[in-house]
């Protein structure tokens, strides 16, 4: 593992309303010839909007949009739009990510839409339909897998405390929802686990980043393969965490001692991580594949 020198990445801007608070908790996806990031910021208004950066070597970031490039439209996500994962599947880019409907009460759902790539890279904002595969279930940490198993869409998400599937033909309905893996007594992920970014094919299987938290509060992040053609089945998961809180933006912020993650991408044989620092700040790690892999 391999933190960039530079992090964090992304911090707030104080004279953006919308962002001046925190940026975390990135969604990211490589397409022509650079990693297009869509973050999660909180402003003076305490609601979770997305904005969007850009960077061609996974690093340096080269454009920052000003303004939100998604933002609650929805009764559903009214109080926010939060931890956004992006999966390139069938010729559209899904979004997936938690719509906050009411905070006090902490009422939550996964939901999903879609851009074209094409937009995307030419910053046209044309979203589509707003979805929610589970309407009224409180569920979170959901990512759709790049490729359909069986003929089917593959929807990973959290039912408190485990991380699940479900399958889908439509990416309205869906059913089959299965365990895949939970918390582990005595461990550094012993509390709950979530999906980290978006699981990357290998002839392994699934590689899949995914945090864990135990009973102290402290977030870290681990590694698993699952199965291509089952991946509720885990092949391989990681005794010891990948990433911990030890730098001063991860273990200083508005949430002390968090590495969350929500985006990762396959660079030139190493993989690339971006992941809130303490609920405050984006970062980047970098990990060779053959580190990662048992």
């Amino acid at each position: 593992m391999k933190r960039f020198e530079s992090n964090p990445i992304l911090k707030p801007i104080g004279t953006h309303a919308w962002e001046s608070r925190s940026i975390f908790n990135a969604a990211a996806l490589y397409l022509e010839g650079g990693v297009h990031i869509l973050y999660r910021a909180i402003g003076h208004d305490n609601i979770s909007r997305i904005g969007y950066a850009h960077t061609k070597d996974g690093y340096q970031i080269d454009e920052r949009i000003a303004n939100p490039v998604y933002e609650p439209s929805k009764p559903a996500e009214r109080n926010g739009c939060e931890d956004p994962r992006l999966t390139l599947q069938n010729g559209r880019c899904v979004m997936a990510y938690t719509a906050l409907g009411n905070r006090v009460l902490n009422n939550f759902q996964i939901a999903l839409t879609s851009i074209d790539p094409e937009d995307l890279c030419d910053r046209r904002w044309n979203w589509g339909e707003r979805i929610l595969p589970f309407p009224g279930v409180r569920n979170k940490d959901g990512l759709l897998l790049p490729k359909r198993v069986r003929g089917q869409y593959v929807l990973i998400h959290r039912i408190d405390p485990d991380i699940c599937v479900a399958y889908s033909d439509d990416l309205k309905r869906w059913c089959d929802v299965k365990a895949v893996a939970g918390p582990r007594e005595g461990k550094w992920d012993c509390l709950k686990v979530g999906a980290a970014g978006t699981p990357i094919e290998l002839n392994e299987g699934w590689l899949f980043i995914y945090h864990g938290v135990d009973f102290e509060r402290v977030y870290r992040l681990g590694v698993m393969v699952l199965d291509k053609d089952h991946p509720e089945r885990v092949l391989y998961r990681s005794e010891e965490p990948i990433l911990e809180p030890e730098e001063d933006y991860e273990r200083f912020g508005n949430v002390p001692n968090v590495v969350f993650s929500c985006g990762n991408v396959l660079l030139d044989g190493q993989l690339l991580v971006y992941y809130g620092g303490a609920d405050s700040v984006l970062c980047v790690a970098a990990f060779d594949l053959g580190e990662l892999m048992p």
